[in-house]
């Protein structure tokens, strides 16, 4: 019997200007990957290069647990914003799901893509063909077209990952004149989420469930939608929901992994240069030193939420299976907390310190910045006085984080 092989391919990117992350020492491009979407190629190959799923959404779910991505996760995009733009409309969006350490998207009728952090690249991109009974699955590395818009100014300038809110007409295509804007943790809620669905309750009005047309309002409207039944088929996708707060924690993730990278990234690049060009001075008291500062900086204010936006009096409602597959994924204290605790009424959680800080990404920071990073953090958190620009985090607040960050091995 004819064994299947597994196909795995790699697309380099063709550029006459090389990127930062593709100097040296970080040669990102040439750079072979070992994380654990590559490591997972090794054993389907082995396996006749096949999923075990007999349906196309079974093997999304195989994909999705072998990465350890929680299927609640899902939020859905119908704009036209992404590599599969064909297949994308309202009628079919396409399904986002993550981790800390893992991006994943669907399609119905399309590839897998996939985000993964890897221990020295950060970052990786992946295309996924799930095969069938008779194929065996495709995995092709992105180098080039994926970075075509996560690897820009909107991701600071290094591989990263970003959520955008458009105005979509009825097939899903961006009316432009109506401009678009990123969305992070600190984007107003009435200009976020044109282009999503948004399933569970938010008093506050916003851009999401609706499509446009040149000429009307654009205004934000309220929504409570329980989930996407009578609206999409369902049957294509894991979930009938695309949840509210998994939606903001993605927003929050998003950012907080882009300035994890550029840190990263920017000082192994300067430490390179400055031995290059004074091999026995000290660049952590020079130029990469100052690179660590002002990345530490960024990381510091991300992780404490500052310039958190507004959720409105009555807070949010979402999907409670998403709040306990995300909850998983966070280390806890004996007595139980954490800081995947959820406060959904005035801000998203109840601890204000990123759980961010137990992923891959922060785990690979340069010692110099994860120094400094922890020393910020512990400034704020350890203060004996609210008087540092962070005037709402009260003191019960900073020392029961401060707990958490102690019983879980951080401090």
């Amino acid at each position: 019997m004819k064994r299947t092989g597994l196909i795995l391919l790699f697309v380099g990117r063709l550029s006459a200007q090389q990127d930062l992350w593709d100097q040296p020492p970080l040669r990102y491009s040439e750079t072979p990957a070992r994380d654990r979407l590559a490591e997972l190629a090794l054993q389907w190959q082995r396996d006749d290069g096949k999923l075990r799923g007999g349906t196309v959404l079974e093997r999304v779910r195989e994909v999705l647990a072998a990465l350890k991505v929680p299927e609640a996760s899902q939020v859905l995009v119908f704009s036209k914003t992404s590599k599969q733009n064909w297949l994308i409309n309202p009628g079919n969006p396409r399904a986002l799901f993550h981790s800390l350490n893992c991006y994943c998207g669907y399609v119905p009728g399309g590839l897998m893509e996939v985000i993964i952090q890897e221990k020295n690249l950060g970052p990786v991109y992946y295309l996924v063909d799930l095969g069938h009974a008779g194929k065996a699955v495709g995995i092709e590395r992105d180098t080039s077209d994926c970075l075509s818009c996560h690897g820009t100014g909107r991701t600071e300038n290094v591989p990263g990952m970003l959520v955008r809110s458009v105005f979509p007409d009825q097939d899903g295509h961006a009316l432009l004149s109506f401009g678009s804007g990123l969305v992070t943790h600190e984007t107003p809620v009435a200009e976020r989420w044109g282009g999503y669905y948004v399933t569970g309750s938010i008093a506050l009005p916003h851009l999401g469930n609706r499509t446009y047309v040149d000429g009307r309002s654009e205004l934000p409207q309220a929504f409570a939608w329980p989930d996407m039944r009578g609206k999409i088929d369902i049957r294509n996708y894991p979930c009938a929901t695309s949840d509210i707060v998994s939606l903001m924690v993605l927003e929050h993730q998003c950012q907080a992994h882009n300035l994890l990278t550029a840190a990263t990234m920017n000082y192994k690049r300067t430490y390179f240069l400055s031995k290059a060009i004074d091999p026995d001075a000290d660049p952590d008291s020079g130029s990469a030193g100052r690179v660590a500062d002002q990345a530490a900086r960024k990381i510091v204010e991300w992780f404490l939420f500052k310039g958190e936006a507004a959720i409105g009096d009555d807070g949010i409602q979402g999907d409670e299976t998403f709040q306990k597959q995300f909850a998983a994924l966070i280390p806890r204290t004996p007595e139980g907390m954490s800081l995947a605790d959820f406060q959904l009424n005035s801000r998203l959680f109840k601890n204000r310190c990123s759980f961010m800080i137990y992923s891959e990404a922060f785990a690979g920071l340069p010692d110099a910045v994860k120094s400094r990073v922890l020393q910020g953090l512990k400034k704020v958190i350890e203060a004996d006085a609210i008087d540092d620009g962070y005037p709402d985090m009260k003191l019960s607040e900073r020392r029961r984080t401060a707990k958490i960050l102690d019983d879980t091995g951080i401090w």
